[in-house]
């Protein structure tokens, strides 16, 4: 037991645990997993080695192993609609770097959105091989309206014939137009890759359109929104499994996790049941709500509003102060958020002008629309009074209140 063998770590994850039960989560990145998906994430296949794919593996006893790569796959495919995938990736990046492998050579164009405007380091950044191996071409949010700008995506396409179009967006808050993009590719002949990361759980619950369809090949993380183990997925079209398999394995990786595997075959299940749509709802009805309260007082909200699970809020221009005032104060009242530029921002990465937050944790523990007010309240009492300590110590009893009220894991 590990209360007895290691008593320091196991007080630390004590501490860690109180921590998540007593903050209302709104970092855009984190969720809470299922019991059972952490019984799966823990459980004795951590043990196996299990090198290749099923039923080709190079070490014995893989009977069982196989069948459960196999079930993950198959509840993918089902959720998804996927013609391919692979649930082998140990994370994001890598699964990112296995489809440039994949489907790129050395020095061939890639068209995504600016690094400044919700990019992710693998999708283009100076320091990740994605900028040291492939021709980054940008495009842009409009300064007008917020939104991609479709005819900008299509006139560069056609002016520097990209080899990939990649759509994906870690802070957008808006849909995407799936069918425009493969319009474009079609055009000019591009692969057409879409990261789902920060809306997969919003497909999979019937919520957002599906780019599976539209898409040549499709990446995700399987935590986040999906509250499933730490971990990705690459789906795709049929012709491109033997390229992503061998990107995959043996050239970014070697050993699969089972254990973690098996934590997704049981996500995908929570996944296909009908609650789990029923809470993606709930998700977006929340998020709109929170939006409009904050907006209500007298926050600049990027492209005011949302239709997914996002809220990017300009804090500076609200109230003139900088994230790392707004972070302390709401850390102070126990409110988690992150970090975020907003499009054209005018301050620095590590010190920007917004703060990007989510429902999905508070939606989880089963918050509705009148705990988003409450939140909302919470929100902007800390930042307009970030200095008074009184007022900052009633606010953290009332997240104290609203965290007893809906715990994370129920006995």
């Amino acid at each position: 037991m590990l209360e007895k063998n290691d008593k320091v770590l196991f007080d630390l994850i004590q501490k860690e645990a109180h921590r998540q039960d007593t903050e209302i989560e709104l970092i855009a990145s984190e969720n809470y997993t299922s019991k059972d998906v952490m019984e799966a994430a823990g459980s004795i296949l951590t043990n196996k080695y299990s090198e290749w794919y099923p039923w080709k593996r190079y070490y014995a006893w893989q009977e069982y192993i196989d069948q459960i790569e196999n079930l993950a796959i198959d509840r993918c495919k089902e959720l998804f609609w996927a013609e391919y995938v692979n649930v082998q990736p140990l994370s994001w990046s890598p699964a990112n770097l296995a489809v440039y492998l994949a489907a790129l050579k050395p020095g061939d164009k890639v068209l995504g959105l600016s690094l400044d405007q919700w990019w992710h380091l693998s999708h283009g950044h100076p320091l990740n091989f994605s900028w040291l191996l492939y021709e980054i071409i940008p495009y842009t949010i409009d300064k007008e309206t917020w939104l991609i700008d479709m005819d900008e995506v299509e006139r560069l396409a056609i002016e520097n014939k990209p080899n990939m179009i990649i759509a994906w967006f870690s802070a957008y808050p808006r849909n995407l137009d799936w069918k425009r993009f493969r319009e474009i590719a079609d055009k000019v002949g591009a692969v057409l890759m879409a990261d789902i990361a920060h809306i997969a759980w919003l497909v999979a619950g019937k919520v957002l359109e599906n780019p599976v369809p539209y898409c040549d090949i499709v990446t995700s993380t399987t935590h986040k929104t999906l509250r499933w183990p730490r971990w990705a997925i690459i789906m795709s079209k049929e012709k491109f499994w033997p390229a992503i398999a061998r990107a995959v394995f043996p050239w970014v990786q070697w050993w699969p996790h089972e254990h973690l595997i098996a934590a997704k075959a049981v996500a995908f299940a929570e996944a296909l049941k009908p609650e789990f749509s029923e809470y993606a709802k709930q998700v977006v009805k929340n998020a709109k709500v929170l939006a409009s309260e904050l907006m209500n007082n007298w926050f600049k909200i990027v492209s005011n509003g949302t239709d997914n699970h996002l809220i990017l809020i300009d804090v500076f221009w609200s109230y003139w102060v900088t994230w790392k005032e707004a972070e302390k104060a709401l850390e102070l009242v126990w409110l988690s958020t992150n970090k975020n530029m907003i499009p054209y921002d005018t301050r620095k990465a590590l010190d920007p002008s917004g703060i990007r937050i989510w429902t999905p944790a508070a939606t989880t523990r089963w918050m509705m629309e009148s705990e988003m007010k409450i939140i909302a309240h919470i929100f902007t009492e800390a930042i307009k009074n970030k200095d008074d300590e009184n007022i900052l110590k009633q606010l953290k009893k009332e997240v104290l209140e609203l965290c007893n009220k809906f715990p994370i894991y129920k006995n």
